[in-house]
């Protein structure tokens, strides 16, 4: 199975952060965003089996993106990555369509067992 991974985050260092800590588990990063808008268009253009996506963003946020990529493919595998105390927010995403959530910030086996859990491995 390929393991083709996109990494939603207004912040480059998390996207870093993301790409190493995937990249050393076996995971393609085949695209970064840094907003929703980035995310919607890039899911689409690269096909990505899985997307880690950011809440809090500019232009578009996580939410907003999920439900507009989930509208199109209800098979999409989307994790959010939320900061601590967006309770609310993160149970909004999974009511949208997300499949789990991480929180930062995050530790790299947490982000691994979220992956590899969605990704059925």
């Amino acid at each position: 199975m390929s393991k083709r991974v996109l990494i939603t985050d207004d912040t480059a260092f998390m996207r870093m952060s993301l790409r190493d800590i995937l990249q050393k588990n076996g995971y393609e990063v085949v695209g970064e965003a840094a907003d929703g808008e980035q995310a919607v268009q890039q899911y689409f253009a690269l096909k990505p089996e899985l997307v880690t996506m950011d809440v809090t963003m500019p232009n578009m946020d996580g939410i907003t993106a999920l439900k507009k990529i989930v509208e199109q493919d209800s098979d999409a595998r989307i994790i959010m990555v939320s900061a601590m105390g967006q309770k609310a927010m993160v149970l909004d995403a999974i009511k949208a369509g997300a499949k789990d959530f991480i929180v930062k910030p995050f530790k790299p086996e947490r982000v691994v067992e979220a992956i590899n859990r969605v990704m059925g491995g």
